[in-house]
């Protein structure tokens, strides 16, 4: 009987190879019928075996099928590298599984690849937003490997792949943003070696504060390849614009790109996001016939992303020791964690140090990749010395360098908070100046010798001179105002908890601006530059005549409620730096106004893009995860990585601000509440918030816990795929919420139904899966079942198994007529930096 089966195996093994051979006859004899173009017209579409060639065939395009797949890809290689090398894929996720597929240009001008030899499946297509006329469009593929459509009449682009990276930068390709159109060219890996499709690891520049390069894998950093530094990126020493590359960096008002060109255009070049989670730069070397790797990143333990903490330094060439050290003046966080050469809590300021106006200086630590620049402020007028001084007048800096470092400087980049991702390099970096007290300063001083001293006394004592000189001259300005000041700001408050940030003006850590200056930025508060009108005031925009421009909550003085919330927002915003934070400028507390000044940010409020069918469409899925994860690192940050225990109580879309770069930042704080070391929950008899976001323990028993914001961000989740309003989400049955359509449809796995129409096709449908399943388990009915938000940013960014959601809050009516449920016209009036929409729910 085993021999039997023996030889059944071998005939099955056998039909195996014959059908490949056949596979393979076929497509030879495919290809023996096939031809050459230089251009794809309306009358010469390209079938799968003919070749589109570049002028001097450089580059090629057509059918390939990679690795040891059978699947067919529209791509785009070099054509005089014998090893096929693809850098570019058109359908990356919409493979054609035959010979049948075809390139061509429609009646409307349009790129379209079909299968089937029938035309009627579009797998594919430009999508120009002009319709052309008839044989008005080519595409062409060009010597630098860019393939465009190209209308005939004046030589206009239409499209280019340029604009539509894949996985590969090549010379003349531009990684970047460009703020005109809002189009953002990243490189995504492979999903493997044999699956051009949308794999883990993102490549791009990240525009949060100072731009970087930076490495995600499924949405988290993975490596930082640090700011440009004017002459390289600070986490890349290796590669300059000497020799072989020439290196470009924009950063204006049209654009934040890189780019690069080869010195010897002989040199064939290309830069890889490979599936594995590393950047690799590779040239071809004709003589072996094969690529050579010239670099790659991260290669080592201290290239990943912040694998030594925050406050620390990692040093690979710390020879038989740990590779993390704590800056100076700072300690391991954990003590035992840091003797089993886990660095992973770094390092906290040492007990007992004082760095604020109490002699405390800057300590150099050179040759490093500077840190983080997503939490830096920039300033490009001010020299490294006027850096240094302004950084020692506020307390709250931690650290400076210079922003180029060309010229022997140019430009103040200084840091607010924790330092992250900093490393060491062996023989070039940058300088990086830490706030350090006073004990630290005696030290070095004493280790450097009486020059050393002298200079470092010199500065210190310049520097406390300068800063009681400043104190003294806003202490006399502010005299008459801080009576005032501290009346209209607090009085007696409900919550035990608020007792402990009892305003002081005198500890003041941001600025407060005078009435005049305010009614001057915003024309007097004319009602063209009113934003919005909500039930604690008015919101306007203001322009200041620097040009920065800026958005002010003017308080009603006719609302009894809103002092309380007023000072809510005061003593909360200025503790909390984050980048999915809104940012809080000032304060004006004058005669008989109260307003709060912020950040003023283009796009406004998320809702005004989600509920809006035009601006939705904008929205592709990637862009949505990464607002969905922005949001969700903005609660954890209030949840568990802030010096204070947030509770924000109002989270919704329309309390959720854009940035230029469409960032996600958090807005509003004046219903939260701030909970102890070790609270997670209380208890209020005056329920505030928004029907439809809050959770039912809140909205019926007054109970909130962090678990309450974890409902919201649930119901903001689904919106965001949806596309749909929770309330009001069916004109047919207004009981039927969004949560309830969602959870009919996940128990009759059809969940996908509720996916946005508008996003076509363009998303890993695993991926929204996992994002729909998160969402319901983040509004389960009781709130011991939810997960906190540390779990919803882990099960968000990685593909672990997840647990089965229990029913939602408020999911009684099965819900009826499922196909394409019309969404709600209704809206909250949300403007820039703040909703205005608050319902006291009874």
């Amino acid at each position: 009987m085993a021999r039997n089966m023996l030889d059944c195996c071998d005939k099955i093994r056998d039909a195996t190879t014959l059908i490949r051979l056949f596979y393979t006859l076929l497509l030879l004899l495919h290809r023996s019928h096939c031809k050459t173009l230089k251009s794809i017209s309306p009358s010469l579409p390209l079938h799968d075996g003919d070749v589109l060639l570049s002028e001097n065939e450089v580059f090629a395009l057509g059918f390939f099928s990679p690795g040891n797949s059978t699947r067919r890809f529209i791509g785009t290689w070099y054509n005089k590298v014998s090893e096929q090398t693809v850098f570019w894929v058109a359908n990356r996720d919409r493979s054609i599984n035959d010979t049948s597929g075809v390139l061509s240009i429609n009646s409307h001008g349009d790129l379209l690849l079909h299968c089937c030899n029938n035309g009627s499946s579009a797998i594919w297509a430009t999508n120009i937003s002009t319709t052309i006329s008839d044989n008005a469009t080519i595409a062409q593929l060009q010597d630098t490997g860019n393939f465009f459509l190209l209308q005939k009449l004046g030589n206009r682009v239409l499209w280019q792949s340029f604009d539509h990276l894949t996985d590969t930068l090549l010379p003349f390709m531009k990684l970047g943003l460009d703020r005109r159109t809002g189009m953002d060219r990243v490189l995504t890996s492979w999903r493997s070696k044999d699956d051009p499709g949308l794999g883990n690891f993102t490549f791009r520049i990240d525009l949060m504060g100072y731009p970087q390069l930076f490495l995600y894998k499924n949405g988290a950093p993975h490596w930082r390849g640090g700011p440009w530094t004017g002459l390289r990126w600070s986490g890349v020493p290796m590669v300059t614009n000497k020799y072989i590359f020439n290196i470009s960096f924009v950063n204006d008002q049209e654009e934040v790109s890189l780019s690069y060109r080869m010195r010897n255009t002989s040199i064939i070049s290309r830069l890889v996001t490979n599936t594995s989670g590393m950047i690799q730069r590779f040239i071809w070397h004709a003589g072996d016939g094969r690529w050579n790797e010239l670099y790659a990143v991260p290669s080592e333990e201290c290239e990943y992303y912040n694998g030594c903490g925050p406050n620390s330094n990692c040093n690979p060439y710390n020879m038989n020791q740990f590779r993390c050290t704590c800056l100076p003046g700072f300690e391991p966080r954990s003590p035992a964690d840091w003797s089993l050469r886990d660095g992973s809590g770094g390092c906290i300021r040492s007990p007992g140090a004082s760095t604020c106006r109490s002699g405390e200086g800057f300590v150099k630590v050179a040759l490093v990749k500077v840190p983080d620049t997503s939490r830096a402020y920039v300033n490009m007028s001010l020299s490294l010395k006027k850096c240094e001084q302004e950084c020692l007048k506020n307390c709250s800096c931690t650290a400076y360098t210079s922003v180029d470092e060309r010229n022997g400087g140019i430009g103040c980049l200084a840091w607010y908070d924790d330092l992250l991702d900093i490393r060491t390099f062996s023989d070039i970096g940058q300088d990086l100046y830490i706030r350090v007290d006073a004990a630290v300063v005696a030290r070095l001083m004493k280790k450097k010798g009486s020059s050393g001293k002298w200079l470092i006394v010199v500065t210190v004592s310049a520097g406390v001179i300068l800063v009681l000189l400043i104190v003294l001259f806003i202490t006399k300005k502010r005299r008459r105002r801080r009576g005032t000041l501290s009346a209209a700001l607090f009085g007696d408050d409900e919550s035990q908890n608020m007792q402990d940030l009892e305003y002081d003006s005198r500890t003041l850590d941001f600025p407060s601006f005078d009435l005049s200056t305010i009614a001057t930025a915003t024309n007097n508060f004319s009602f063209i530059n009113k934003l919005g009108q909500g039930g604690f005031g008015s919101v306007y925009k203001g322009v200041l005549d620097n040009g920065r421009e800026l958005a002010i909550k003017r308080l009603s003085r006719s609302s009894g409620q809103g002092i309380k919330e007023f000072k809510n927002e005061v003593t909360l915003i200025a503790k909390l730096q984050h980048r999915n934070l809104v940012k809080i400028l000032g304060c004006c507390v004058q005669e008989d106004e109260k307003m709060l000044i912020y950040e003023y940010l283009p796009n406004k409020s998320l809702d005004l893009f989600l509920f809006d069918e035009e601006k939705r469409s904008l929205l592709d899925w990637r862009k949505r995860f990464e607002i969905a994860m922005g949001i969700a690192r903005g609660i954890l940050y209030l949840h568990q990585d802030s010096r204070l225990r947030i509770i924000h109580r109002d989270l919704k879309a329309s309390n959720v601000l854009l940035d230029s770069s469409m960032n996600p930042k958090i807005s509003d704080f004046g219903m939260a509440r701030i909970c102890g070391g070790d609270q997670i929950q209380g208890k209020t008899r005056r329920v505030v918030g928004t029907y439809g976001y809050m959770a039912p323990e809140y909205a019926m028993r007054g109970l909130f816990s962090i678990k309450s914001d974890v409902y919201s961000f649930g119901v903001i989740l689904l919106e965001i795929i949806s596309g749909k309003r929770n309330n009001g989400f069916s004109q047919e049955n207004p009981s039927c919420s969004l949560v309830d359509y969602v959870w009919e449809l996940w128990k009759e796995g059809l969940c996908l139904d509720i996916v946005d129409l508008l996003m076509g096709d363009m998303y890993s449908k695993r991926e929204v899966m996992r994002c729909i399943q998160v969402g319901l388990l983040c509004v389960q009915e009781f709130a011991m079942d939810r997960p906190t938000m540390s779990a919803v940013v882990f099960m968000l960014g990685n593909d672990t198994r997840l647990p089965y959601p229990k029913q939602p809050a408020f999911a009684f009516n099965r819900i009826k007529g499922r196909a394409n449920p019309p969404s709600s016209d209704e809206r909250t009036n949300s403007v820039n930096n703040m909703s205005l929409t608050i319902v006291e729910a009874r």
